[in-house]
């Protein structure tokens, strides 16, 4: 039994929005994806920080969800910013109830427990530049609250492992508000997503202020799943 994660599978079996027009390390990412899994047991756990269907609406999604449940391991879900589909957690509940997707739960305002460690995570949120900053402000307030609330249901459990999509730091910007709240509750270790491409050399990673970060987006590592514990 093994924890791992990775970020930003971007499948698209039901819709029209395949990575591979990127090319690179995109080419024939299903593919990759599927070999990436493959060494995982039926007893493992990885978390999916974020992106991890193109698909608008649940019915565009489900091809992509079917894949996810047929790779190898339990898997817990977190939201990206291009997961459209992503509604209510009651609602999304039903759906993979009543469509046989066993292998999935989902990371929203609660924390799943591993051994002696707690995961738990958020989308999370980076403001950068001035636009919109009322926006920006109120989405902020959001994600963090949820990362609180995420935290607050770890209870008195030491190891708290924080699981987010944007990075909360990026070069030289740092989202103060998740910083923060991860400093509060004393998490020491971090993995995030969305970053891709040329973003990859920006990326944050090793201890910056007590906190270990991790830049586990699916092109980044490979499509191999990051063995965490």
């Amino acid at each position: 039994m093994a924890l791992y994660a990775i970020g930003d599978l971007h499948l698209s079996l039901g819709s029209d929005k395949p990575m591979d027009v990127f090319g690179g390390g995109w080419n024939n990412y299903i593919d990759k994806i599927e070999s990436g899994f493959s060494t995982l047991k039926t007893d493992d756990v990885c978390v999916l920080c974020g992106d991890s269907s193109w698909g608008i609406t649940f019915e565009e999604s489900l091809e992509d969800f079917r894949f996810i449940d047929r790779l190898p391991g339990q898997k817990i879900i977190l939201k990206g910013n291009h997961d459209y589909w992503w509604t209510t957690v009651a609602k999304m509940k039903a759906f993979f109830n009543e469509n046989g997707i066993s292998s999935i739960d989902i990371l929203n305002n609660n924390c799943f427990f591993y051994e002696d460690a707690a995961i738990c995570g958020t989308r999370g949120w980076m403001m950068e530049g001035e636009d919109d900053v009322e926006h920006n402000a109120k989405i902020m307030a959001r994600e963090t609250a949820r990362l609180r609330a995420s935290l607050l249901a770890a209870g008195e459990v030491e190891r708290k492992l924080c699981f987010l999509h944007y990075p909360p730091r990026y070069n030289n910007i740092v989202c103060e508000d998740i910083v923060g709240v991860m400093v509060e509750y004393g998490v020491k270790n971090c993995w995030y997503g969305h970053v891709h491409g040329a973003g990859h050399r920006l990326s944050v990673r090793g201890e910056v202020d007590g906190i270990t970060y991790e830049m586990i987006s699916a092109d980044f590592i490979g499509f191999v799943p990051q063995r965490i514990m």
